[in-house]
């Protein structure tokens, strides 16, 4: 287990201490070299290492015939006239006394002098895909001030229409990436903080804010107003949150994973039981047919919607999967963009590992020791790669090859564990948040390549292939 998380009353205590503005720069922003590129010669010639003879050229018929024909005894052979005559009229009418087997009609190319630079420059004509540059330092830095420092909350997300949140001690502030201007959302009274966890609605306009009191609030950030308090749902704090179209998903430290449709008074709509400890990760799959939720007792259970909504009132229990391979807290969870039923998980840091689980069968398909706890992990939306983010000792960033889980770099900058990371929507810049009360951004995935142009299809509509009906 991750015993090293503040409690709360000295999470308070440190609010009591001398203000400091949240989300304002930390540093200068860092020179960005350009990408190297080499020069190449178009113009330069790549000839073959060997000629080959035109084919219309020769006449097998005489080379079968040379070739085949047996081999004499010029001295000791003695030849009849007759014979003698016949291979004489052979030769005229086949062979038309010719004796070489391979003829050329055209005339080899004459060689011409090449250099060794016109030889590297031909070699390179088609080069492989340029690695791009992954900057090595932050791209932005910004304070963030009482930042609790707790591995099992989830305190920063980042919205679809491109407005950040993180919650620092009592309060939520919003961040937005276009302009760089900060703003309050809610700030709450200490029975009911700290704010334990964030979540943005897929709409990008509404946020779920999870309460240390139990209790999770739904804002409308267009117009800073609370639309509604859930109540009632877990007995402690609620550290994780997830969407999935209008289904809210709560985990606490109750061990309940509860589904709130928000949309109706009666909101609890499933009930989910598998774990003994707190909740500290929930992740729905892509398509939300499953969900994915790690908790400290060092469980992962994968759930399936149809397994639910056949049993609507057995749904306590019934896990797809419930995988014990890891021997710590599993916060860190991230589904493949790329292939469904492919997810990634990190365990805290008397596990220090990330592994790959098919969720259809449950089988691990590959495990890393990374040497230190995982707090978040994050895919690229554009490439085959994971970014990890870890404790203690490096309290890095790594990012990998996948499958070859090779590494590809590692950021370094924070000076204590990196608890949480977010992705813009793009999926290029990755912010992340560490108990050093610092967020980076990070410039890790690059931009994404421009998408080729689509065919023109002939055919829109199921019918369209008829001019008419008759």
């Amino acid at each position: 287990m991750d015993a090293s998380s503040l409690s709360i009353s000295s999470a308070k205590s440190l609010a009591a201490a001398a203000p400091r503005p949240a989300l304002q720069e930390a540093g200068s922003r860092p020179y960005m070299p350009p990408l190297s590129s080499g020069s190449r010669n178009p113009s330069a010639k790549c000839y073959g290492d060997r000629f080959i003879p035109d084919r219309s050229a020769m006449d097998m018929d005489m080379a079968h015939y040379l070739l085949t024909e047996p081999k004499k005894d010029k001295e000791n052979e003695v030849v009849s006239p007759s014979k003698e005559t016949y291979r004489r009229l052979l030769a005229e009418k086949l062979l038309n006394n010719r004796t070489r087997i391979l003829a050329f009609r055209n005339k080899p190319p004459e060689p011409q002098n090449v250099s060794v630079a016109d030889v590297a420059s031909c070699h390179h004509a088609k080069p492989a895909k340029q690695r791009r540059h992954i900057p090595q330092s932050a791209e932005r830095t910004l304070d963030a001030p009482e930042l609790v420092d707790d591995y099992y909350l989830n305190l920063l997300d980042w919205g679809s229409n491109n407005l950040l949140s993180i919650a620092l001690g009592d309060t939520v502030y919003l961040w937005e990436a276009s302009s760089g201007s900060t703003s309050e959302l809610v700030t709450v009274d200490e029975d009911s903080g700290p704010i334990t966890s964030v979540s943005w609605a897929p709409d990008g306009r509404h946020i779920a804010v999870g309460l240390n009191s139990s209790d999770v609030q739904l804002w409308d950030t267009s117009s800073n107003r609370l639309l509604r308090t859930v109540r009632g749902v877990h007995e402690a704090r609620v550290g994780s949150l997830a969407w999935n179209n209008s289904i809210l998903t709560t985990g606490g430290m109750d061990g309940k994973i509860v589904n709130n449709d928000v949309r109706i008074r009666n909101h609890v709509v499933q009930t989910y039981e598998g774990h003994s400890q707190e909740v500290c990760g929930l992740k729905w799959s892509g398509s939300g047919q499953q969900l994915a939720s790690g908790g400290n007792d060092n469980l992962l259970h994968i759930w399936d919607v149809s397994m639910a909504s056949s049993m609507p009132s057995a749904g306590r229990d019934q896990w797809l999967h419930r995988l014990d391979d890891h021997t710590a807290a599993v916060k860190a969870l991230a589904w493949c963009p790329f292939q469904s039923n492919l997810l990634a998980t990190g365990g805290g840091g008397s596990d220090r590992c990330i592994k790959f689980w098919n969720t259809h069968t449950g089988a691990c398909l590959n495990s890393v020791d990374t040497g230190s706890q995982v707090c978040a992990l994050l895919w690229n939306k554009n490439e085959r790669e994971l970014l990890s983010s870890h404790g203690f000792t490096q309290n890095q960033l790594t990012l990998w090859k996948y499958p070859s889980m090779v590494k590809m770099a590692e950021l370094t900058g924070h000076t204590s564990r990196v608890l949480f990371m977010a992705q813009s929507p793009d999926g290029c810049t990755v912010a992340s948040a560490a108990a050093d009360e610092t967020l980076r951004f990070w410039n890790v995935f690059g931009a994404p390549e421009a998408p080729k142009p689509a065919a023109k299809a002939s055919h829109t509509g199921m019918f369209n292939s008829f001019n008419h009906i008759r």
